[in-house]
């Protein structure tokens, strides 16, 4: 079958942003079939395309995927006007191909929830079976942050994702908060599947050869966070618990925050008005650097900003990295993902805004190296057992064979998402 496969932020592994999408139409080729990747010009993502764009856009091939990448620039530190002008043209420019372009099945993947709409169009006016995946609940998660009041804009965007998942033969959530979202909308759970974000256990456990920044000897603590520096992040968590360690005293424990996104400037603002020399920031790396930081990194930290919606409803990328690369996990809210960490015991679970407990987590995991190390070990198992990206690759492409065969999803996939 041939795929029409679209997701606004596409990267291959030389960017420095999450591959899912690049793993699971590399694995919808080991399985006999053709993909063609729709997508935009991401900050942090590499698309693999070098041409100049014509007319907009640009076209080739990389590592056996077909790319389309549409000549429309997003980046994190974008305004929310700008994003949602950015959404809306590319899913117009999306609607023109789900029309004319040959393929047996469309696949999409959020975000933006606008990612349905050639979906939509590709079901009702060409009758051709829509598979849509959903990363984050909309609009739940902008409504729960606060990020978008307008109920104009809001009512809008309930109707798009009641269309959308409407209009899809089969659905995908990436975690049991979004399964529940997705039936709570009416959806038969017999038409959604639980396959969540994966480890990639050829990169992580594979040998690196590790660093570190310069300024962060050997014999400290360093815990890690790699991911977007924004609103949802509430990295303000990071610098209250590096500030309850000076107060303490614990200059051998060291926080490093690598990546971008649009809180950044203020987080060094703010690290540099209190003097945090225990917080080092770091730019963005591709996942072959990130093997080799996390092969010198004692703790991985799995921070979110205390909302309740974020709790069940998402699958953070840097988790599965972290338990990839045999690192124990910090992390501070509640959910599945705190449930996993202390059924496993493969690291810590604070509760949300409370600095004190944070640095607790992290005194205690400088102060007991080896069992960190069994922690780490623990979490590998957990990542080869349950979360290896080829295991769940194939569930996936199960689930787009059964919907272009038209028989039922994956057996047991809304049982799957009870038992997480």
């Amino acid at each position: 079958m041939k795929v029409l496969y679209f997701h606004q932020h596409f990267s291959t592994p030389k960017g420095s942003v999450g591959t899912r999408s690049y793993e699971m139409a590399r694995h919808l080729l080991t399985r006999g079939h053709q993909v063609t990747m729709v997508c935009g010009s991401y900050g942090g993502g590499e698309t693999g395309l070098t041409l100049p764009f014509v007319q907009g856009s640009r076209r080739g091939w990389v590592d056996g995927i077909e790319v389309i990448e549409f000549d429309l620039a997003y980046s994190n530190h974008d305004g929310i006007v700008k994003r949602a002008r950015t959404f809306v043209r590319f899913a117009w420019r999306s609607v023109r191909l789900a029309l004319t372009e040959h393929f047996d099945v469309l696949f999409a993947t959020t975000t933006p929830l606008t990612a349905g709409i050639p979906g939509i169009v590709a079901r009702w006016l060409r009758g051709k079976p829509f598979v849509f995946e959903v990363r984050d609940l909309w609009p739940e998660l902008p409504r729960a942050m606060g990020a978008i009041r307008n109920p104009l804009v809001l009512g809008a965007l309930s109707v798009l994702e009641w269309t959308s998942y409407r209009s899809a033969h089969r659905l995908i959530g990436l975690s049991p908060g979004i399964v529940e979202g997705i039936s709570r909308r009416g959806v038969p759970r017999s038409r959604i599947a639980l396959i969540p974000n994966g480890c990639d256990l050829d990169i992580f456990s594979a040998k690196a050869d590790p660093w570190r920044p310069s300024s962060i000897p050997a014999s400290d603590l360093l815990a890690v966070f790699a991911g977007t520096h924004g609103m949802a992040n509430g990295l303000d968590a990071v610098l209250d618990a590096a500030a309850e360690l000076q107060r303490r005293g614990r200059t051998d424990i060291k926080l490093l925050l690598i990546g971008q996104g649009k809180l950044k400037a203020p987080l060094q603002a703010r690290a540099q008005k209190e003097r945090l020399d225990n917080v080092v920031f770091h730019d963005p790396v591709n996942k072959t650097a990130l093997a080799g930081l996390m092969a010198a990194t004692d703790l991985g930290m799995q921070i979110l900003a205390n909302v309740p919606a974020f709790y069940y409803g998402t699958s953070p990328n840097k988790f599965f990295d972290y338990i990839a690369a045999s690192l124990p996990v910090l992390n501070n809210y509640p959910g599945w993902l705190a449930d996993l960490i202390q059924k496993h015991q493969c690291g810590f679970a604070v509760p949300p805004n409370n600095a004190s407990a944070f640095a607790d987590a992290l005194e205690q995991a400088a102060d007991h190296r080896t069992t960190l190390k069994a922690m780490g070990q623990r979490g590998h198992a957990l990542a080869k057992n349950e979360f290896d990206r080829r295991l769940l690759a194939d569930q996936w492409v199960d689930c787009l064979e059964g919907t272009l065969a038209g028989s039922d999803p994956a057996p047991n996939a809304s049982n799957t998402a009870t038992r997480r």
